[in-house]
């Protein structure tokens, strides 16, 4: 297995341009996350960015830490958007990724604490 297979998890091509796509159009926490994600800013880990897993796309990646964080504004508020949630991080997480889920607002308001939230689940 390649390095660039082992990190996209047998993504398939339409996933994989679906996440490009998505890399122009980053919500507005979705940008100030990047910000400080990005660079190896946190801590010297690289992380990736509308990254696609399996048949997923996840909002930010690091693959030498198995890490997922997932940004969730108040459409996953809602019943059915929360069990989709829950199914789509229990197949993350069958590849030994981690998941984190932080609220938009979070991000918005107070910044510091999400980086704080981030750095507990580092290594």
């Amino acid at each position: 297995m390649t390095y660039s297979s082992n990190l996209f998890y047998g993504a398939p091509a339409a996933t994989l341009q679906k996440a490009k796509e998505l890399r122009k159009s980053m919500t507005l926490a979705e940008r100030k996350l990047w910000a400080v994600l990005q660079n190896r800013q946190l801590d010297g880990y690289k992380f990736r960015r509308q990254h696609p897993i399996y048949k997923y796309i996840a909002d930010f990646y690091c693959h030498e830490l198995s890490l997922v964080i997932e940004l969730d504004g108040g459409v996953h508020d809602g019943l059915e958007q929360k069990e989709h949630d829950i199914n789509r991080d229990q197949v993350i997480q069958e590849f030994g990724i981690r998941v984190l889920r932080i609220k938009n607002e979070e991000v918005m308001d107070d910044i510091e604490a999400v980086i704080s939230k981030i750095k507990g689940f580092l290594l």
